[in-house]
């Protein structure tokens, strides 16, 4: 069972090539998550089990300095939904009959009956003047699966900074290397200037859809405007010189990058494992409050790999910094293999696993 985190939508792309090598090994992956995570992967995957799991509900704070006050707020139906879904995997275990879990950053998906590993490269949870307890805390987690699958390299340079960096003996760490659903075509066709691509838990992805909507009409280049809202219908307007999309899929989005000449979105990881992936420059708005996002987009621009803005300090005339960045095509994207990842670490753990029950009480 492949079951990303439904915080945005980079959880459930960058599950999009592990779920792929698992049918390219010859394996039966089930997906599973909730809302717009698992209604993409349904998308993506039509011919595979879904299920559904508990909804962590997160929601960002309207204003960026709000939002380690929302988490906190929020923390309990967080936390409920770690125990409903850790109950409800014993149960899909016997219904399922699956034979391990890969999680992507779902904290209640470990047992001792199957192997199970957590992908996450945030082995520190940058959270200001609290950085310490968050990091515990996500650890305490992580500890609790087999091995915990890193999307980075173990050395620098990196994607990911001093995120994945973490010596604690007791962890199983596995670095993968970054992973991307993209695979750089060759594509050389500049179609469009611009490609605006939107992504994030709301309200800050409709904060900043108007804003970059109403920033765009001026811009005297081509745009492609992808709002990054999975809806039933995939839905086309022609606004000027803007094309805009409420979502791509993972074809139509390469193509809509590859045919870009700079990106503008948000600095999550999954983002720029994409954008490493097809070497593509880039420039970046960290979503307000988001501790990661504002180091990452930090990280890079130090790097002299891509620049970036504040939210409320952003326009585009600021994308003419670009001609002195380097853009993200110096890293190389992961080379791994399904059969040999699952063999390293499932295997090792299965004797030391326990029976799996007849049956549970619900």
């Amino acid at each position: 069972m492949v079951a990303p985190l439904n915080w945005g939508l980079g959880h459930a792309t960058r599950c999009i090539p592990i779920i792929q090598a698992l049918l390219d090994n010859g394996d039966h992956p089930i997906i599973a998550s909730d809302g717009p995570a698992l209604a993409l992967l349904k998308k993506e995957f039509p011919s595979l089990p879904a299920v559904e799991l508990p909804a962590y509900e997160v929601e960002y704070a309207e204003q960026g300095e709000n939002l380690r006050l929302k988490l906190l707020k929020d923390s309990p139906k967080i936390w409920n939904a770690i125990r409903q879904e850790h109950r409800l995997l014993q149960h899909l275990i016997i219904d399922y009959k699956l034979d391990g879990v890969i999680s992507d950053n779902r904290l209640g998906l470990y047992t001792r009956t199957i192997p199970c590993v957590i992908m996450s490269h945030q082995l520190q949870v940058l959270s200001g003047g609290t950085t310490w307890l968050s990091t515990q805390l996500h650890l305490h987690y992580i500890k609790k699966f087999d091995a915990c699958w890193i999307p980075d390299h173990q050395t620098t340079p990196n994607l990911s900074g001093k995120l994945s960096i973490n010596t604690d003996s007791s962890l199983h760490k596995v670095y993968l290397g970054p992973i991307s659903r993209f695979k750089k075509s060759g594509e050389n066709q500049t179609a469009y200037d611009l490609l605006i691509l939107l992504s994030g838990p709301e309200p800050q992805r409709s904060i900043l859809e108007k804003k970059l909507l109403h920033q765009a009409k001026d811009y005297k280049g081509k745009v492609v405007f992808v709002a990054g809202k999975v809806e039933p219908i995939q839905r086309t307007e022609k606004k000027g010189r803007i094309t805009y999309y409420n979502y791509l899929s993972t074809d139509g989005l390469q193509k809509a990058m590859e045919r870009s000449r700079v990106i503008l979105c948000r600095s999550g990881y999954t983002s720029i494992m994409d954008l490493s992936a097809l070497n593509k420059k880039a420039f970046f708005i960290p979503t307000p409050g988001q501790f990661e996002q504002e180091y990452l987009a930090k990280h890079l621009e130090l790097q002299g790999v891509a620049p970036y803005a504040n939210q409320d300090e952003f326009n585009l005339s600021l994308l003419d910094q670009l001609e002195n960045y380097a853009g993200l095509s110096i890293f190389q994207e992961a080379e791994f293999s399904m059969a040999s990842l699952l063999d390293d670490t499932f295997s090792s753990v299965k004797e030391n696993s326990d029976p799996i029950p007849n049956s549970l009480s619900t």
